[in-house]
């Protein structure tokens, strides 16, 4: 049986990967210091360490674990938090990733998946849907944290033998997506509006982004660890296209609250529009997205429909 540790694994995206490979016949440790994650997320069948990927305790977890492959997804995530606070985004995502990186080759793993950023790689792109070969021009500190990470991963596989995959995701979105945060509309506008509360869109809403579901992001994961390819960044995304006011109007269209939500001035360092190409992971990973924006925002209201 192969194991796998995830560090974030008590986050959205973590705990869903989670989910996953113990449905595949994993045995998983999860690493997260729960300071964005969730115990409830956790699936009692995986080993649970409560531990900062910063500290000392990470090569005890590896030493004592050994796991063939590393899925590393803890992060400091918000990019406002990173435009006030650059240094401490700078701490948390590159010299936390170097930390995960060290233990990688030290212990032997056999390949590392890490989850980047395509959202806010780019910037604002010339040419949309933008694929991998797009200049990179983030205007945020954490786009530039989750590129320096790449960087790295490219150092660690050519000198010590590393092998990973980087996975670019665009915008991804579902069920246990924080609502009360601010990187994730999809789940804030839909726990406001099954309160009815009104949200508000920062600028004229129609700021595009390329929403990609949450079970398609850990299934991109799974391929990645389980596939050859290595020493490659990749987008994880659908290629489309969807507006912010778009997105009000399709979870009010489940959730019919009747509520008209309000404006407020744009956020600096927000990109106007994204979409990314994602053939390289049909070619390289076998991978497509299966659940589309209208079948994933269902599914989401429904998930937090139960919560209410």
């Amino acid at each position: 049986m192969p194991k796998a540790l995830v560090t974030g694994g008590a986050g959205f995206i973590g705990s869903h990967v989670v989910d996953l490979l113990l449905e595949k016949g994993y045995e998983v440790v999860i690493v997260d210091n729960i300071s964005s994650g969730s115990i409830k997320n956790i699936d009692n069948r995986a080993k649970f360490y409560q531990a900062d990927i910063l500290s000392d305790a990470i090569g005890t977890i590896f030493s004592a674990e050994k796991p063939d492959y590393v899925f590393h997804l803890a992060s400091q995530i918000s990019v406002s938090k990173s435009l006030r606070e650059p240094m401490y985004d700078a701490n948390m995502n590159i010299l936390g990733s170097i930390s995960i990186m060290e233990a990688c080759v030290k212990h032997g793993v056999k390949k590392l998946v890490f989850s980047s950023t395509g959202g806010a790689l780019y910037g604002d792109p010339k040419r949309i849907p933008c694929d991998e070969k797009t200049e990179i021009l983030p205007l945020c500190p954490y786009g530039v944290a989750k590129f320096c990470v790449e960087q790295y991963l490219s150092y660690y596989y050519r000198v010590h033998g590393l092998n990973y995959i980087s996975l670019r995701y665009s915008n991804v979105y579902g069920p246990r997506q924080n609502p009360f945060g601010e990187a994730g509309v999809v789940a804030i506008f839909a726990k406001k509006l099954l309160k009815k509360e009104i949200p508000t869109i920062n600028g004229d809403g129609a700021q595009t982004r390329d929403f990609v579901y949450v079970s398609d992001v850990a299934r991109a994961n799974l391929l990645a660890a389980e596939g050859s390819a290595s020493g490659v960044s990749i987008n994880i995304a659908t290629g489309k296209e969807t507006s912010v006011n778009e997105i009000f109007e399709k979870l009010e269209k489940n959730i019919k609250s009747g509520i008209k939500l309000k404006h407020a001035p744009g956020i600096k360092g927000e990109v106007r529009r994204i979409s990314l190409d994602c053939s390289l992971a049909n070619r390289l990973l076998g991978w497509k997205p299966k659940v589309d924006i209208d079948e994933g925002i269902k599914r989401t209201v429904d998930f937090f429909r139960e919560e209410e």
